[in-house]
């Protein structure tokens, strides 16, 4: 099996993990409580999906 015979500069090496960094997700806004969500996801505040119910969501106690 072949073996690389030379190194590769760092310029190609830094150009190939250019793309590497994270991203931040998109958000939507929730139609019920206009709190921002995750899409294709139930609300994590209100715990509605595509107009209805879907969790029960319990509040923080103090």
């Amino acid at each position: 099996m072949a073996n690389p015979t030379h190194r590769h500069t760092r310029s190609r090496r830094d150009k190939r993990r250019a793309n590497w960094k994270g991203q931040i997700p998109d958000l939507g806004v929730c139609p019920e409580c206009n709190e921002p969500k995750l899409p294709h996801m139930a609300c994590t505040s209100c715990g509605s999906y595509k107009g209805r119910k879907v969790l029960a969501v319990v509040e923080k106690e103090k």
